[in-house]
């Protein structure tokens, strides 16, 4: 049994789901949520990325917006195609037919699984494909066994001052799936932002010579110059981040806390509370501390071992 992955499919997406695939793990499959992109981007870059990449497992769409409707999209930073890039973009492709996203994850949650076996779900984006299976099969929700979630901020947010983007997306998604107490663990944006992409891991990447390593190269640069863009030298690279606590239990430290999402229409939408103390009764794990030099190097050993193929 491998795991679950919901996503909405940004480079840094893209990057986490090449960080699992190197490192052999299982992938059961792939819901796809509105996020970063609509619905029809976010497709479209699934479907280039698994033609490219040789995914061979199914991939479902999920919802087009949030739980209490509307769509709250990254666009304004990613562009029109959910990526940015320095020259090359990934080509167009038709998504294969599944069912919808709600249909696999019930399928695959049904599915017995074996001794030890645990179901683990890796959520690169906002939660409303898990909220609307927790409302409905309340029952299935149960036997998720883990979410790991990039998500939230102990800090400042990065789509507003106060919320980071997969949380202020659908506030009301996270509000759910804490009230149905599925095992949540968290890397949040400050932890995140320790890890960063910079220029000198472009250039490993484009010499690595391989079929993709030019598409890769222009991915990873389009990425890195949002945040040379803002006056910074690297960028924080997020969701690959999630993606090795899966495969390497080492590398981030968790601590017990209590989660809570501001779900108000207020300027604070959006905004985490992730309270450490033994006051409140515990229901997530939180990344504290990373190893920062460990986790670049299976980030971008996986993107420069796919770019010399």
């Amino acid at each position: 049994m491998g795991i679950w992955i919901d996503t909405d499919m940004g480079f840094d997406d893209l990057a986490a789901v090449l960080v699992l695939t190197h490192a052999g793990m299982p992938i059961d499959g792939m819901s796809l949520i509105a996020g970063n992109s609509p619905i029809e981007v976010v497709r479209a870059n699934a479907a280039s990325a698994a033609n490219l990449f040789g995914w061979n497992f199914p991939i479902h769409t999920g919802r087009e917006k949030a739980v209490m409707g509307g769509l709250e999209t990254a666009e304004k930073i990613l562009g029109p195609k959910g990526m940015l890039s320095s020259g090359k973009h990934l080509p167009e492709s038709a998504l294969t037919s599944e069912s919808s996203a709600f249909d696999g994850l019930c399928k695959w949650l049904e599915t017995p699984t074996k001794t030890g076996e645990k179901k683990h779900i890796l959520a690169l984006g906002p939660l409303g494909n898990i909220a609307a299976l927790a409302v409905a099969r309340p029952n299935l929700a149960d036997a998720i066994d883990q979410v790991t979630w990039m998500g939230g901020a102990a800090g400042r947010g990065n789509h507003t001052p106060f919320a980071e983007y997969n949380a202020i997306a659908d506030p009301e998604a996270l509000a759910i799936v804490l009230a149905h107490n599925i095992p949540i663990r968290m890397l949040e944006l400050d932890l995140c932002r320790k890890v960063l992409a910079t220029p000198d891991d472009v250039d490993a990447i484009r010499t690595a010579g391989g079929k993709h390593s030019a598409l890769l190269a222009d991915l990873t640069a389009g990425y890195i110059n949002i945040g040379i863009s803002r006056g910074r030298s690297a960028m924080a690279i997020f969701d690959p981040v999630a993606a090795i606590t899966v495969i390497d239990r080492d590398v981030v430290q968790f601590s017990d806390a209590h989660l809570t999402i501001d779900t108000s229409q207020n300027v604070t939408r959006g905004q985490t509370h992730i309270d450490p103390s033994a006051i409140a009764k515990f229901n997530v794990q939180y990344g504290v501390n990373v190893d920062t030099e460990r986790a670049r190097s299976i980030i971008f050993d996986a993107l420069k071992a796919e770019a010399a193929k």
